[in-house]
């Protein structure tokens, strides 16, 4: 019976996508780096200063990998405070509410850093329905790595079988499959080149994840 869930942030419960994009973007034009597209959706997923660390080999730049995090950062910090086209994804807030009502306990595991998941979790009021926020940020390895995912569930205190995850990204559902932990893939039109072969299931909108749906794919 399904327990608890553990969510990604970025793509699933907020699309901080398109800030992250225009950050990083400024970033780029900053050090004066060309990314096309195909490079740029090949980082989704990762932690910034894993995909600062790729840029600095890739164009072998002089600078620290941890300069450009810090730009890229003042840019987001910039864009988060002032563009008004941060929203939650569509139907998250209620099935959240829906998770919380039955008894599930949540756990949010993201690459984003601390400092980004408290912002998010400040601005929509998400505290109140969590037990537990976890960054990959924080961790010796990021995704498709699977620590994260096994330390956000043995903090629920659930087997692992209990738990289930949400997740957009390919590193995420990498992640998730490598933590041996159920896996619904949430393919929206925000992620795009992503794949979802690893997911259990595939899910392209919240409706399809109530409590009782979630459960009634768990068993199968």
């Amino acid at each position: 019976m399904l327990k608890a869930v553990l969510f990604d942030m970025d793509g699933v419960i907020v699309d901080t996508e398109p800030l992250h994009r225009k950050a990083y973007y400024q970033m780029f034009n900053d050090f004066n780096i060309v990314v096309d597209d195909t490079l740029y959706e090949s980082f989704t997923g990762q932690s910034t200063i894993n995909i600062c660390k790729r840029l600095v080999d890739h164009f072998n730049l002089k600078d620290a990998p941890e300069a450009l995090v810090n730009i890229k950062r003042q840019h987001f910090k910039y864009l988060f405070e002032n563009d008004s086209s941060l929203v939650l994804i569509d139907g998250v807030l209620e099935r959240i509410k829906d998770y919380h009502a039955n008894g599930l306990k949540l756990v949010v595991a993201s690459s984003a850093s601390m400092p980004n998941i408290e912002r998010i979790f400040n601005r929509f009021d998400l505290n109140k329905y969590f037990m537990g926020k976890f960054s990959g940020a924080d961790l010796e390895k990021s995704k498709p790595h699977p620590e994260i995912f096994i330390k956000a569930a043995a903090h629920t205190e659930y087997n692992k079988s209990e738990c289930m995850v949400i997740e957009d990204s390919t590193n995420g559902i990498k992640a998730a499959h490598a933590a041996g932990i159920f896996c619904a893939g949430f393919k929206s039109e925000h992620s795009t080149g992503q794949d979802y072969t690893l997911a259990n299931v595939v899910v392209s909108n919240f409706v399809q994840l109530a409590y009782t749906e979630a459960n009634h794919f768990f068993k199968h």
